[in-house]
């Protein structure tokens, strides 16, 4: 069944305007719909299926916008913040107007995958702690990382307030005085990879978040790039 919005509701939430103005502009009779002038902001139209043009352009309307980010270090994972940029300060006006949010958080000094959405039921199912969705991080480690930590890691590790992680796969890609690894943990505690290795005397130095559900980070996007992720991606994000 077609879902009918009101014409002023369409066109604010792409970004045409404040509800107050698109009623000026229907008065200025910029707006049609299918070809007729229409002179309420209140009137009823589907925006799949009928054509809106505004001041002779088509509108494209969608409801919800989904974005995948390189994240640099130095950025805040947060809508608002007022010492540190944010991550929608690298996003484009025409994409805030849908009023996006990260799905989850990075550290300010975490580099990667980030999704930004203004789908709420999606983001409350990636985030939920009973989905267990999984998310695999690269990271270097100050210490030399051994087959005892995996061990550890695959059992669960204590962090510093007692909690008791979820098992962890830990992957040793260089074990030195810097080591190299990747780490795919199930749940999403404060600063957890960090703690992880704290709880086995070593300190993350750099860390990148590479994938979230088999959603994987685009690598040709440079820190700081974005793109809209295809509807396939958008399921990825999700699955086990």
């Amino acid at each position: 069944m077609a879902k009918k919005l009101r014409i002023d509701k369409i066109l604010s939430n792409v970004g045409y305007g404040s509800r107050a103005e698109i009623k000026i502009y229907c008065r200025r009779k910029m707006i049609s719909v299918n070809g007729e002038i229409i002179n309420s902001p209140g009137i009823q139209v589907d925006p799949e299926s009928d054509e809106i043009l505004f001041n002779g352009e088509k509108v494209n309307y969608r409801e919800f916008i989904y974005i995948m980010l390189n994240k640099p270090d130095g950025y805040i994972s947060a809508t608002f913040d007022k010492h540190d940029p944010i991550v929608l300060d690298l996003i484009d006006q025409s994409y805030l107007v849908f009023e996006p949010f990260p799905v989850g958080r990075l550290d300010k000094d975490t580099e990667g995958l980030l999704v930004l959405t203004n789908d709420g039921k999606l983001a409350h199912r990636v985030l939920s702690p009973k989905k267990h969705v999984p998310k695999t991080y690269y990271a270097k480690i100050e210490g030399v990382v051994t087959e005892e930590d995996t061990r550890a890691f695959e059992k669960g590790v204590i962090l510093d307030d007692g909690y008791e992680t979820m098992p962890s796969q830990l992957n040793i890609l260089k074990s030195d005085d810097i080591s190299e690894i990747e780490l795919t943990i199930h749940e999403g505690k404060f600063h957890q990879v960090k703690r992880m290795f704290e709880s086995v005397g070593k300190k993350v130095v750099y860390l990148k978040r590479l994938s979230m559900g088999k959603l994987k980070l685009d690598e040709t996007l440079d820190l700081g790039e974005y793109r809209e992720l295809t509807e396939e991606e958008i399921r990825l994000i999700e699955e086990r």
